[in-house]
């Protein structure tokens, strides 16, 4: 910007000028959730009204405490940020579902009200089909059930947990679940959630005897369990099933296990069916 002096000299201003600073904020978005491109996710199918994004273990699915701008949300907003601003804290920002930290897997996100809403209605109606798989400690019996146990909600130092039992709160836990593989004292196993309760499939499973390799708040202490350290547990989202929100046509996305807990099953000998791998 040029101005001109008292002495009739001018003199080059660096500073923009007030109508350039206000056109420049307009065109900055204001983002209710801060933006992270660190933050490491996948998108493992994209429609316009909806992702399927796959998780990795260590990595919160939204904002909180201690991880205001390092969750997935984040992570997303820094891709899709004007499309999830849009939906707005009414729609959770598209988020549609969660997985604890230490789990890895597919989550749905919608991106439209219209694919957001009718996936949110297929929830709430329990007509998406989830599955997990988890490698556990010894193998449940019999080999092939279902656990209803309901759940409530408490918080052990600040923390969430869940407990099995009818009491205050306690809400209808249903998992189906069967084994794919054994061998010695670990099982792989696939589990159908049919609700959708806090640690649902880490309690069940722990019910049963079995508790998920690495599961620091329900499982054990033995040394393939310590191993994992405080980010990651053997238990993953491998499926998920669904109609298109729009359109009406069922859709299946697989996503097999990852790598480190391949690892920790070929240790214990046990071999992932191709399905899953």
């Amino acid at each position: 910007m040029v101005v001109c002096g008292s002495n009739g000299f001018t003199r080059l201003s660096l500073l923009p000028s007030q109508e350039q600073v206000s056109i420049e904020s307009m065109n900055q978005p204001h983002f209710s959730v801060s933006p992270n491109p660190d933050v490491p996710f996948r998108v493992v199918r994209e429609d316009k009204h909806f992702l399927v994004v796959f998780k990795p273990a260590g990595v919160v699915t939204q904002p909180g405490i201690k991880h205001e701008h390092d969750a997935l949300l984040n992570g997303l907003f820094s891709k899709y940020g004007r499309r999830l601003q849009n939906l707005g804290k009414a729609r959770d920002y598209g988020l549609l579902h969660r997985l604890d930290k230490q789990t890895s897997g597919l989550l749905l996100v919608g991106l439209t009200p219209e694919g957001y809403d009718g996936l949110r209605l297929q929830f709430g109606d329990r007509e998406i089909e989830k599955t997990y798989l988890a490698l556990v400690h010894s193998a449940p019996q019999p080999p092939g059930g279902l656990v209803d146990f309901p759940i409530s909600e408490h918080k052990v130092k600040g923390r969430k947990r869940a407990a099995l039992g009818l009491r205050k709160g306690a809400k209808e836990a249903i998992t189906k679940y069967s084994i794919l593989a054994r061998s010695g004292r670990f099982s792989l196993v696939k589990s159908h959630p049919k609700t959708g309760r806090l640690h649902q499939i880490r309690v069940h499973m722990a019910s049963l005897g079995c508790p998920i390799v690495g599961d620091s708040d329900y499982g054990k202490k033995e040394p393939i369990d310590r191993r994992l350290g405080p980010n990651a547990h053997c238990l993953h989202a491998a499926e998920l099933s669904f109609r298109h929100p729009v359109k009406g046509r069922r859709i299946t996305v697989t996503e097999g296990m990852p790598d480190f807990m391949k690892g920790i099953a070929s240790r214990v000998a046990i071999e992932c069916p191709k399905k899953w791998q």
